[in-house]
């Protein structure tokens, strides 16, 4: 049976226009996290594994695959509705890839259209102890609008069989605890629309920082395998001692864990990079992928890539407007464990690295 291929009318191009917008606002989506889907005729077109949103209109990254099938898998318990790659539309996958870790969960929505991205805003309000009160009170700007809050669960069948239990519902905005946003409608407009009013309903500043000590981090990291972050904003994690505690208190959602680690260093005053490097090599311990320098700046692996990198800035994003002396609900040790250790998230660090590869 033929299945339709929406890949050349409006309505795609205008799909692929609106995934890109998300992909390229950083408040929203680093790197390669988020994902966005689009129903027609029971195919869903949804972003593929381990690449870039903001890429949307310029590399072909959406996979084709049968909504039915997928969601009695997912129903049943069925393993296959992890990887997704049995559900593929093989004669329209293009791009050869595979689909987003997160599909399970786009395809048990029954909205066409569906936005799930990492907004920094959602997730410093998702990390709180108290964030069903702090949650509802901004909501409120926008009462039309349905919304529910999903907890933590690992990506993947698990946080899918959650936002399954939510979906006869057909709410508007889903909250994903220690997590993201995702953001469901009828139409691309609408969806878009949505969008705008809860990123503005969301929306909180950030804690004043000093500015970083560029010069002496240079001189901290000379001869390590260590760089000051490139992106300016990305230091304001060690320039703050509200956000240093934060951010060393542990890991406050998925993709931290997946691209930085469960680490993150801590330079004393008047240690170099390669001093820190050479006592953990000693100790037999592994090299944090961050490191903090108090009130100079960040230090990066170079074995980073950009969408390693890029982790560093939403950290410090998310840090920056989490409330001083708030309680914050961190992943546990199961939870960082199980990320490690996912194939899925191998796989989506593999094309990452081959990303890095093929551009440098």
């Amino acid at each position: 049976m033929d299945r339709p291929d929406l890949r050349e009318t409006n309505v795609f191009k205008g799909f692929l226009r609106l995934s890109s917008e998300i992909g390229s606002d950083i408040l929203k989506t680093q790197g390669a996290g988020g994902n966005t889907s689009i129903k027609d005729d029971g195919v869903m077109w949804v972003k593929a594994s381990g690449t870039w949103l903001a890429k949307a209109e310029a590399e072909d990254i959406m996979v084709p695959v049968v909504v039915d099938r997928l969601v009695s898998a997912l129903r049943d318990g069925d393993p296959r509705a992890e990887k997704s790659t049995d559900f593929i539309v093989s004669e329209l996958n293009s791009s050869g890839l595979r689909p987003s870790i997160e599909t399970s969960f786009h395809a048990a929505l029954e909205n066409p259209v569906v936005a799930h991205y990492h907004c920094v805003n959602a997730i410093a309000l998702a990390v709180l102890e108290n964030r069903d009160i702090e949650l509802a009170h901004r909501m409120r700007t926008v009462a039309d609008l349905t919304w529910v809050t999903i907890p933590y669960r690992r990506p993947g069948t698990p946080l899918a069989r959650e936002i399954e239990k939510a979906a006869a519902s057909r709410p508007d905005v889903l909250i994903l605890f220690n997590h993201g946003i995702i953001v469901c409608g009828d139409t691309l407009e609408e969806v878009a629309d949505r969008i705008e009013r809860v990123t503005k309903a969301l929306a909180q500043g950030t804690r004043e920082t000093i500015s970083p000590d560029l010069a002496t981090l240079d001189a901290i990291a000379e001869g390590s395998g260590f760089h000051p972050a490139r992106d300016h904003d990305s230091h304001a994690v060690a320039l703050s001692e509200v956000n240093r505690a934060i951010a060393l208190g542990g890991s406050l959602y998925p993709d931290h864990v997946i691209f930085l680690g469960t680490e993150i260093g801590v330079l004393q005053d008047g240690q170099s990079a390669a001093d820190f490097q050479a006592a953990l090599h000693n100790e037999g311990r592994d090299v944090p992928k961050m490191l903090i320098v108090p009130d100079k700046g960040v230090l990066l692996s170079s074995s980073l890539t950009a969408g390693g990198e890029v982790m560093a800035r939403c950290l410090a994003e998310v840090v920056g407007r989490i409330p001083s002396e708030s309680n914050v609900v961190y992943l546990s040790e199961s939870d960082e464990y199980e990320l490690m250790n996912w194939e899925a998230e191998q796989y989506r660090q593999a094309l990452d690295r081959e990303s890095a590869r093929q551009t440098a």
